[in-house]
């Protein structure tokens, strides 16, 4: 890569990043109306090749992309590379209840990620994604006043989310095993606001609440043979601090009192829980490679209840496919990556004591940017659904659309003269 590319990709990613930071403080980033619960919507698409594979990636070996999934994979990473990998993703909801139906469309930043190699059979990546995002708003929500007959109608917004500062370090131990750690630093708020009419007396509250901390997991890969490899990960539970900001507002025959004013509380922490995975990956007749993923996150652990609901135990199943003809190949058509997926999530949210699950069915392609075999632009799409239309639960059915450009540069590369 030039020095020229390397500015315009700096350039680019700081606008990008300023623009993720302006679009996190203005709206949702998402329209899920399952976000309105602790964090958000806790958001499960990765890096690049794994979003059109069923979102698997703990057994995928891999030396020509990011893998974010396992931070033991960064072992593979070639001497002199520098890999790059910014993404964003669109995503059309449609969500709808026994009485109504809706629609949304949100844009927002995806990922960023760089990886590098450190040393021999050393290597260490930094990436930045959304941990969870917010985005609801209910219109209407009809409540009874203690003690009488009377009811009245509240309405509630909620946005913000969480972002993920990652760390990796993989290092192969011998040439067929490899042992990586990470740490995560979780920062990010979340806003919500209600506002209801009492008596000829309008009322509103707003909440922000802001969280940070830290947590740590560890990841291995392990190759049974030349075409077969298995892993797995862990990411330890820990508690991310919560402050809540809090001010109450009152309006009575046109004139504003202030009840409460920026009331400050530290008993908002979120239990994070713990989270294990296993995958494996294998390939097929040369040109074909199956992935498989399993999660068991022990939400029930952490003791956390909402106020329509409860948390569970979490279980994921994923499933993926990637066809290339021949990655090596000069004919460029022989190169391109084509991608499907299944991912099945039972969820982590028990309303009334139905889970709130759901599904994705995905696709991608990965198509070659130059004559070189790592560097790919990655177009993956997904079609999924989550909940039901039953008692007060709420069917969301969405398409995602996510790109990412997967950057291969040389460095320390010594330049032959003819």
């Amino acid at each position: 890569m030039t020095k020229m590319n390397k500015t315009i990709l700096f350039s680019a990613t700081i606008f990008l990043l300023n623009l993720c930071t302006a679009r996190a403080q203005s709206e949702g980033l998402t329209s899920s109306p399952y976000s309105l619960y602790g964090l958000g919507a806790i958001n499960q698409s990765s890096i690049g090749r794994t979003n059109g594979m069923g979102y698997t990636g703990i057994g995928l070996k891999t030396s020509n992309q990011i893998n974010n999934l396992n931070p033991a994979n960064f072992a593979l990473i070639p001497q002199g590379s520098f890999f790059y990998d910014i993404g964003i993703k669109g995503e059309y909801n449609q969500y709808s209840n026994k009485a109504d139906s809706e629609t949304k469309t949100t844009i927002n930043f995806s990922n960023l990620a760089i990886a590098f190699r450190v040393a021999e059979g050393f290597g260490a990546g930094i990436s930045l994604v959304p941990y969870s995002e917010m985005g609801y708003s209910l219109i209407g929500i009809k409540t009874n006043v203690e003690g009488t007959d009377e009811t009245f109608e509240s309405n509630v917004n909620g946005l913000g989310g969480l972002s993920e500062l990652k760390f990796n370090l993989g290092y192969s131990a011998i040439p067929n095993l490899r042992f990586g750690a990470n740490a995560s630093i979780l920062f990010g708020s979340v806003e919500e606001n209600e506002a209801f009419i009492i008596n000829q007396s309008t009322f509103s509250s707003e909440e922000i609440t802001n969280y940070s901390g830290i947590r740590f997991g560890l990841g291995m890969q392990f190759d049974l043979s030349e075409k077969f490899t298995i892993g797995s990960t862990v990411q330890f539970p820990t508690s991310l601090k919560g402050n809540i900001k809090r001010s109450i507002t009152k309006t009575l025959d046109g004139t504003e009192i202030t009840v409460e004013d920026g009331a400050s509380d530290t008993s908002a922490n979120f239990n994070m829980p713990l989270e294990l995975g296993f995958g494996l990956s294998t390939n097929i007749m040369e040109s074909f490679t199956l992935s498989a993923d399993y999660k068991k996150n022990y939400w029930d652990a952490t003791g956390q209840t909402e106020s329509l609901g409860s948390y569970a135990d979490q279980d994921i199943y994923a499933i993926g496919l990637e066809y290339v003809k021949n990655p090596t190949s000069y004919k460029y058509a022989d190169r391109i990556r084509y991608r499907t997926g299944f991912n099945y999530d039972n969820g982590y949210l028990s309303i009334n004591g139905k889970k709130v699950d759901g599904y994705n069915i995905t696709a991608g392609i990965g198509i070659p940017v130059g004559q070189r075999q790592k560097s790919i632009m990655n177009l993956s799409y997904s079609y999924g659904s989550k909940g039901q239309i039953q008692n007060i639960l709420i069917k969301e059915n969405f398409h995602l659309l996510t790109l990412n450009l997967s950057l291969e540069d040389l460095w320390f590369q010594k330049r032959k003269i003819n």
